[in-house]
Formats: C-alpha cells, structure tokens, sequence
C-alpha cells in the first residue's frame, strides 16, 4: 500500500494573489501531488497550503515551492500579525497512513538538507525532526522572528541544522519539522451562550483554566509569579467557545495536535460529557478540512465496541457508524470522498477507476468473459478467496450478536476483525495481479536493437516476472491463513449458518489452487532457478495442505449437519 505524507507549508504572503499562484502552480507541476487547499489571509500577510502525495514527490513539490518563495518574497518589506521568520517560515511534513513519524522525520531531514544547500537558506529543524530537544517548539526557534536573525545566526547555540549560519536577508530562515496530523474540529452545543460554551471548552483543554479565588474572583497566582491553571482532561487539544450566527448555535472550537493522545472520538466524548454537567447537550459536530481514514475507522470501531457489537465488518459500515455517533453531518452533508484525504485522493484519479474492484459484479464477470487476456485466472482466484473469508466473517458477525451469546461478543468480533483484513487483502491482490501481468506485456514490447536495449529489456521482463509469481504468491499464503478462521466458525460459530463456513472453505481452497497454478505457470520463465524451484515446491506444498484443509473442514460440516 501506498505511503502517504501531507505537507503544510506557511509562506509569507498573504495578499499577492499572483505570487501565491505561482507557488502553488509549481507544487500541482509535481506528478503524483495533490493539492489540497489554499488558505491565504491579508492581516496575517500569510498563505498556508496543503497537499499530499507519497513522500518522495511530496518532498520535490516542498522544494520547488520553497525556491518560488525565495524568488517571489522579500521579507525585508513584510509586514503581518503573524510570527514570521522567512519566506517559507514553516514547513511541517504530516504522516498520512502506512509511514511512521521516524520515517517522516527522515524525509524532513532530507528536505532540509537539499534546501540549506541548495537556496542558501538556514534551516531548523523541529517536533519530531529536532536535533536536539530544545528546539523541538517551534516558538522557540522562531522567537524574535525575522528582525532577530542577524543577531540569532552569529550565536554558537542558534546555528542552523543546515544551510549557512548567516544571514539571508531577502529570504529569512525556514523551519522544517515532522509532526502529527492536526484536526480542526467543532462540537456543536443546544445553546447560544458563548460563556457555556467556553465552560466546556476549558473543562478538556489541556491548557485548562486560570484558577480563580472564590472569594475575590481574581486569578491565584503561583510560586513562580504566574497564574495557577486547572489543566483540561485532552492532551494536544487546544479549544474555545465561540458563537455561530450563521447557525445560531455556540460551538467549542477545538485544534488537536495529537491524534494519538486524544483520537477524534475521545474530544466528542469527552465535551459530551463536560456539557451532561453544565445541563447542555452535544447535537452534532463538524470536520474543518480533511481527515485521515484511520481517524474514522477508529472512531466507527469505538462506538461500535461500546454496543457490544462487532468492529469486523467493512470500512464504509464502521465509517457510517463514526458520522453518524458524532453527528458530523449535522451543519451539512458529510461526504466520504470529500473529507477523507485518501478516498479524496483517489476520486479523480483515472486508473482507480478502472481498477477491477470498483467494478460491480456483472461488469467484473464481463470483463473476465471478454477476449482481453486479463483479468484472468489470478485475479479471479483472488476473487474468490475474499468472497470465501466473507462467508466466514459473516458466519462471525452473525454469532457476535446471537440470542443467548452476549458474553461472547469480543470473541467473534475479534475473528470477524481478522476476516475483514484478510478479504481486503485479497481484494486488492485482485488488481494486483491484472497489473503485474499487464507490466510483463509492457516489458516485452519494450526496443531491442542495440545490446544495451536488449540487456535491459531482458532485466525488465525478470523483474516483471519476478513479481507475477510474487503476487499469486500473496494470494497462496493469505488463503491458506484463511483456513483457521473458517475451522474456527465451523466449530464454534452460530450452527445456522454451517453452511455458509464451508462454502467458504470451497472458495478458498479454489483461490489457494488457482493462484498456484499461476505462480508454477510464471516462476518456470524465470531465470533465477533457484528462486523458482523454491517458489514452486511451496505453491505444491499449499495446493495439497488446501485440499486437506477444506476435507477436514467440509468433514466437519457434515458430522455437525448429521448428513
């Protein structure tokens, strides 16, 4: 699966529309890029932009726009409200799904160096990127702000991660940092008071509130001269109270800095039952920009678990469940597709499309009956082997809430949680695998008149090769896992449905043998034999440990049915 980071650089201009144009015109000119707003502001004199992509042409896209805004921006005529230190005073790097925040970091770091060297430009690194832990704030780095740097640059402590320690007067000096995603997000409220709201807001906070003297009603002051703080119940969450006119109601406006410490789901529940307290009500509550997926996958398995009821069923069901528990689409319509930043990305994108899994079932049956050589007996048997786990995780689904087995709710939750991720898995070894075909097609259609043009024609169609054994391979293995699950709904499963288990144990033991086929028919034209002969007495090895497999399983069915 795709790697995904966002980036969300702040330039210093604010109010030349054709100067941030031409930033952001450089950004959408990176192939594999998707630019996802553009939020400039005349009193800040200041542009935030947000895009996301994988990370290597997500760092290229930073880069470019970095040099634009050194070409575009003088800071020694900016003026704004915002703290400011250079031309792209920030330059925050986002993990988005299947990358870790060291792995962001790296790319930060990566990004950082080629900006120093290459714009002249004094880079700091900060939060998850820091070099050294008092520069992890990003106010402290930028204290002083652009007039200080001259002085700043010349002093051992305050030399830059990268790029010259001296001072770049027309561009300033840039921060470049990984840190976790940050979700806007407003919690709508049955009243109108800006006070009530601001209660509610403080309660989970983490900065909290100013400890006030009950007598005197002024602020108590601490041992070191500040005012003493009640701290809030979330951690990373910033928040106020605010009226709406325009839907006359009053909201706690919310920032979370830290998804992992405070997931969407525990801000609602928590300002849910903050207001419980105060004798208010939490109706709805709105999403300002994107989210990842996993934000609304976590929420949707939340609420689900404290039903009692199981978290394995599919990604549109448990992101239905989160809109609807928070009330997301209470202000306006909530669209997946839209405010998820993975499906946004994909919606327009014109190879997802026709990827076989977004066809339906009679499109997807005509199009294996046409003369077009794929998708053939690999995809097909990727096919069916997620459809013979689904019949096991609905076996699952269905005994987690049977009449009389409340009690065991998070046993088969927990199967049909495993059922679901094995079904995606093969789903998408169902494109996979019309694709790594498709890709042998092109590497022998590729020139070979010279010797150099041979050689690599030949390397391209091993590599090819290489991987359409590899991903029948996948689908071998992941049907063989499986086999435990379905056992595992044939013995303990609600016996109503018996027969769907072992329905499931045909397909899947179908899938573990057409996909052999497939990874015997391709390893054979390799030219690493070892590699081939290793690969083939593996699918041998699967085709027969299937077919014992499904007879024990169907044996089983029989005794249980009495037939």
């Amino acid at each position: 699966m795709k790697q995904l980071i966002e980036c969300v650089p702040n330039f210093s201009e604010g109010r030349d529309l054709n100067s941030i144009a031409q930033i952001t015109k450089v950004i959408e000119s990176v192939e594999g890029v998707k630019l996802l707003d553009v939020d400039p502001g005349k009193a800040t004199n200041r542009t935030v932009v947000t895009f996301v992509g994988e990370p290597e042409p997500v760092v290229e896209a930073a880069f470019l726009a970095m040099q634009k805004a050194c070409e575009l921006i003088d800071m020694r005529k900016h003026q704004g409200e915002h703290p400011r230190m250079g031309a792209t005073d920030v330059c925050p790097l986002i993990p988005i799904s299947n990358i870790s925040m060291e792995e962001t970091a790296e790319w930060a770091r990566r990004l950082a160096e080629r900006a120093g060297r290459e714009l002249d430009l004094p880079v700091y690194l900060y939060e998850s990127a820091a070099s050294r832990p008092e520069r992890r704030n990003l106010a402290t780095i930028r204290a002083g702000e652009y007039e200080a740097l001259p002085d700043k640059l010349g002093k051992p402590e305050w030399k830059p991660d990268y790029g010259p320690a001296k001072f770049n007067a027309r561009s300033g000096a840039t921060a470049i940092g990984a840190r976790d995603f940050l979700i806007a997000y407003n919690i709508n409220l049955n009243t109108t008071s800006t006070r009530r709201a601001n209660s509610v807001a403080f309660d989970v906070r983490e900065i909290g509130r100013v400890v006030t003297d009950r007598t005197t009603g002024k602020p108590v002051i601490g041992v070191d001269g500040e005012p003493k703080r009640e701290p809030g119940t979330l951690k990373g969450v910033k928040g106020i109270g605010w009226y709406i006119e325009e839907y006359g109601i009053a909201q706690i406006s919310m920032n979370i800095t830290d998804i992992q410490a405070t997931p969407l789901h525990r801000a609602f529940e928590e300002c849910h039952k903050s207001a419980d307290r105060r004798g208010l009500r939490v109706t709805g509550s709105e999403l300002v920009g994107l989210v990842p997926l996993n934000v609304l996958l976590d929420a949707g398995k939340y609420f689900l678990k404290k039903q009692q009821r199981s978290v394995g069923v599919s990604e549109s069901e448990l992101i239905k469940i989160a809109v609807k528990s928070m009330g997301l689409d209470e202000l306006a319509p909530f669209d997946p597709q839209q405010k998820i930043i993975e499906y946004n990305l994909r919606k327009d994108d014109p190879a997802e499309a026709k990827k076989l899994i977004r066809k339906d079932l009679r499109a997807f049956a005509d199009e294996a009956a046409s003369e077009s050589v794929a998708p053939g007996g690999g995809s097909v048997s990727a096919y069916a082997g997620a459809l013979g786990v689904s019949l096991a995780t609905m076996v699952a689904n269905l005994s987690s809430h049977k009449r009389g087995w409340d009690e065991r709710w998070e046993e088969f939750s927990e199967a049909a949680e495993k059922g679901q991720a094995l079904k995606d898995a093969l789903l998408r070894a169902v494109d996979e695998d019309t694709e790594a075909f498709n890709a042998i097609m092109a590497a022998f259609g590729l020139p070979k008149g010279t010797p150099e043009e041979k050689s690599a024609r030949l390397a391209a169609i091993e590599q090819a090769t290489v991987i359409a054994t590899e991903v029948p391979l996948r689908v071998v293995r992941l049907g063989l896992e499986c086999f435990p699950l379905i056992r595992q709904m044939v013995q303990t499963g609600n016996p109503n449905s018996i027969t769907d288990a072992g329905v499931g144990a045909l397909c899947v033991r179908s899938a573990v043998l057409g996909a052999a086929l497939n990874v015997k028919v391709n390893a054979k034209d390799l030219n690493d034999k070892a590699y081939a002969e290793k690969v083939i007495a593996e699918a041998d090895a699967a085709m027969a440990e299937a077919a014992k497999l499904e007879g024990e399983i169907l044996a089983q069915v029989r005794e249980k049915m009495g037939v």
